[in-house]
């Protein structure tokens, strides 16, 4: 998540090293990853400023998992804590597909289920599920600032099997000790008690694999969670082919020692990572659909004007 403090895209100067290093701080520190000056998260002047940005990038995310095949009808949530009124957060509409969701689309809801009119888009019909997992997840965790939930082809399966990962891909490290298994399926979620549930099996950790429904992953700005939903939804896809061998060949898979998972995840399943790693699928989507936020305006611009 960013601070509030001036700048733009991430770039320091004397004004904005003390917010920077509180943003690296809670981001952690991939420094034996890369080389050179680390880009950061941007910062922003005011929480209605940041809030212009988060729905900008939240609508991105949507399409993101629309280009990516991950809707299944109408089901399917991602969710952005709200900067200027932290006791609610921005959702999709219900009804309306991944790939089309933008900004103005986007409901306000509280941590009651109620849909601020004034702040959302036409179409106010709330997703259910979404409120009672979402919302569960947000009081529950305040570190918590993008949730996201959906019934992609590979977690979905996965889910079935009612198992944590195998820690069997380097990639799959970024989950090692920070996934859990909800495995108490009771139908479409419609309770506060199954969101408070499912909140309380996440724990502290950035994702969860909810036996017989679908992955959920939790963590403390888009990128990041857009990251390790695509990465986590990659390791159950890796792990089914994997097993799928296994039982072909009678051979067994490798896993990776607990000490080389723990040093792996450090470095690739921290929030800096994942913000990192997630900002490609961004960057990607953006030179397709050639619009980008304007920092210095503060709303989104054609790249090809």
């Amino acid at each position: 998540m960013s601070s509030h403090v001036n700048g733009t895209n991430g770039n320091t100067n004397g004004a904005t090293n003390g917010a920077t290093k509180v943003v690296r701080d809670r981001f952690g520190d991939s420094r034996s990853a890369s080389v050179g000056t680390r880009p950061m998260p941007p910062t922003f002047a005011s929480p209605e400023d940041e809030r212009e940005y988060l729905k900008f990038r939240l609508a991105q995310a949507f399409r993101i998992f629309g280009k990516l095949g991950y809707d299944q009808g109408v089901a399917g949530h991602i969710t952005v804590r709200d900067t200027v009124r932290p006791d609610c957060f921005w959702v999709n509409p219900f009804g309306k597909h991944f790939s089309l969701v933008q900004p103005s689309d986007l409901l306000l809801v509280d941590h009651l289920g109620k849909v601020q009119i004034e702040e959302s888009g036409p179409n106010t019909l709330l997703n259910k599920a979404a409120f009672m997992i979402h919302s569960a997840v947000h009081a529950a965790r305040p570190d918590v600032n993008c949730a996201a939930h959906s019934h992609s082809i590979y977690g979905r399966a996965f889910a079935t099997l009612g198992k944590e990962l195998d820690i069997i891909t380097q990639d799959a490290c970024a989950f090692y000790n920070d996934h859990a298994v909800y495995a108490q399926y009771g139908g479409i979620v419609g309770d506060e008690q199954e969101g408070a549930r499912i909140a309380e099996t996440l724990g502290s950790k950035k994702a969860a694999i909810l036996q017989n429904h679908g992955l959920l992953v939790a963590t403390e700005c888009i990128e990041a969670t857009v990251h390790f939903y695509i990465s986590l939804e990659k390791s159950c896809q890796v792990q089914l082919a994997a097993d799928a061998a296994v039982a072909g060949t009678g051979h067994k898979t490798i896993k990776i020692s607990p000490e080389d998972a723990a040093n792996v995840h450090s470095i690739i399943g921290n929030m800096y990572g994942g913000w990192f790693s997630g900002q490609t699928q961004f960057q990607l989507l953006e030179a397709e659909e050639g619009v980008a936020f304007d920092f210095t305006l503060g709303k989104p611009t054609n790249m090809k004007l």
